[in-house]
């Protein structure tokens, strides 16, 4: 349970809204892990936004995203407006919905927000008996694409609209929950597959050139989109596995127009941020010029869709784009530690939302003449230490003992550990448990990769549910009947879009 982490975390954004005059909060999902929160989860979300509604923050807008019941977060939907938190839980019959004008404190429109939520299979294409599995890809990406170039043009005209009738130019921001092509993931962050078979990857080209920021949800590593400065995942709040436990979470503060004068940078600071896992998007008010500098084209990459801009030490499963010289030595320039004194929008993204002294240092990303906007970035604070610890028994103790030694005494640790010795040891779990005695750690995971092994050198003799997925499942079904290569591909196929009904059915609706 985490409800006291998501609790700390939800305490700890209040407060950095506050600190930072946050404009506007946007959450793209996923809100809760499940469709069926449980009443202390629903809790906690509904005492935040109360709170957040009467600090400086203007607006509140949260989509859905693929963990989420649609129908669940649209219910008090209506009731929300009135402390203007605006939810889209799933994708509007009439896309006017989705495109929300937001004004400041004095009623002046300030920025447009494209809130899109994650467009479920059924809101972005038809399907057909005897479809394969290219046209269902081709299919699922035309309706993605279409969806957002429908924003798109709703948004331009109600920004060409405000350029006339207020003389002032605003920003337009879309969300996304979705599967940018290239994402890089941990090996244990329980990212699912959106569409059957991983279809539905989209590229940075897809997103119109109005959108001045594009704040994506579901992967919970920070990264950019096709090197796309303005198209930016920001990943989970907490760790949501050990994979992630290296990773330094932090959110995102987007500024645009005169904001960035406000900015006071202090010290230079040495230390860069690295290791982020899930960030959090933000805004501040926009110049009141009407002209805007022509958007500056980015030439699409060769070497893939997206990179990973802070350097994990933890693996993932989609290796980084190298850094060039010149982009090591602009983001060595970048580094500085920085005192905001301006107000600001605030989005959230893929946060699974669920108090302690504000960490000021910061990191300043990126900084945009022509779009006149700047990304900094805020470390998050840790409220629960994880370690995923490898090795022979004994690395395993040295490594706990020095894990231990670091905490400050008030502090405790969750443990995974992973096995890789020789010997074989039995009684694993046995041993571990009396060397943790009395510590102030918890071992919640334990891996046995030398008992792993035999089992699959033995082809799975001892093989028990509980050791396999579904999919896994159903090959050994497929195995065990003796079902040709051929017929393998068609009900391979079938049953995935069988599991994938049951993990995307939307059990809150009618």
């Amino acid at each position: 349970m985490r409800y006291n982490e998501f609790e700390s975390f939800l305490g700890w954004l209040e407060e950095t809204i506050t600190a930072q005059k946050v404009d506007i909060l946007i959450v793209a999902g996923d809100i809760f892990d499940t469709m069926t929160p449980s009443n202390r989860a629903q809790a906690l979300y509904y005492e935040f936004l109360g709170k957040v509604s009467r600090s400086c923050c203007q607006h509140v807008v949260i989509v859905a995203g693929n963990h989420d019941s649609p129908t669940f977060l649209d219910a008090p939907s209506q009731v929300l407006k009135f402390l203007n938190v605006h939810v889209i839980g799933t994708a509007c019959d009439d896309v006017n919905d989705e495109v929300l004008l937001l004004n400041d404190a004095q009623g002046i429109p300030s920025c447009i927000i494209a809130a899109v939520p994650y467009l479920r299979d059924r809101d972005v294409r038809s399907s057909s008996a005897g479809e394969s599995m290219d046209s269902k890809d081709a299919s699922v990406i035309s309706g993605i694409c279409a969806h957002y170039d429908a924003v798109a043009a709703i948004a331009k005209d109600h920004q060409q609209i405000i350029a006339k009738s207020h003389n002032r130019h605003i920003p337009i921001i879309a969300t996304g929950h979705l599967f940018a092509s290239g994402g890089s993931t941990t090996a244990d962050d329980g990212v699912r597959d959106l569409y059957i078979g991983n279809l539905g990857k989209i590229s940075a080209e897809m997103f119109d050139e109005c959108f001045d920021y594009v704040a994506l949800g579901h992967l919970h590593v920070p990264q950019r989109v096709g090197g796309r400065e303005h198209i930016r995942y920001s990943g989970s709040p907490i760790a949501m596995g050990f994979g992630e436990a290296k990773q330094q979470k932090q959110v995102l503060l987007i500024q645009f127009g005169n904001a960035l004068e406000g900015i006071n940078t202090k010290n230079n600071n040495d230390h860069i941020a690295s290791d982020i896992s899930q960030l959090i998007n933000a805004t501040a008010k926009t110049d009141t010029s009407v002209e805007k500098p022509a958007n500056k084209k980015v030439a699409s990459q060769n070497t893939g869709f997206m990179d990973d801009l802070f350097g994990f030490e933890a693996e993932v499963e989609t290796a980084p784009e190298p850094k060039r010289e010149q982009d090591i030595e602009a983001q060595s320039q970048r580094k500085t530690e920085v005192e905001m004194t301006v107000p600001d929008f605030l989005s959230l993204t893929d946060s699974n939302i669920a108090n302690t002294t504000l960490n000021l240092d910061v990191t300043l990303l990126h900084h945009d003449e022509a779009r006149q906007m700047q990304v900094v970035s805020l470390p998050i604070p840790k409220f629960q230490k994880l370690a995923q610890i490898s090795g022979d028994l004994l690395a395993i103790q040295q490594t706990i003992d020095s894990t231990i030694e670091a905490l400050a005494p008030t502090e405790s640790v969750w443990l995974e550990i992973i096995y890789t010795g020789d010997d074989i040891v039995s009684d694993l779990r046995e041993q571990i448990q009396s060397i943790v005695t009395s510590l102030p750690c918890e071992v919640l995971k334990i891996k046995n990769t030398r008992t792993y092994n035999k089992v699959l050198n033995q082809e799975a003799a001892s093989e028990t549910l509980q050791d396999l997925n579904e999919m896994q499942v159903f090959e050994r079904c497929l195995s065990a009947n003796e079902v040709t290569d051929a017929q393998k591909l068609m009900l391979r196929d079938a049953y995935a879009q069988i599991i994938h009904n049951i993990h995307h059915k939307d059990t809150q609706a009618e």
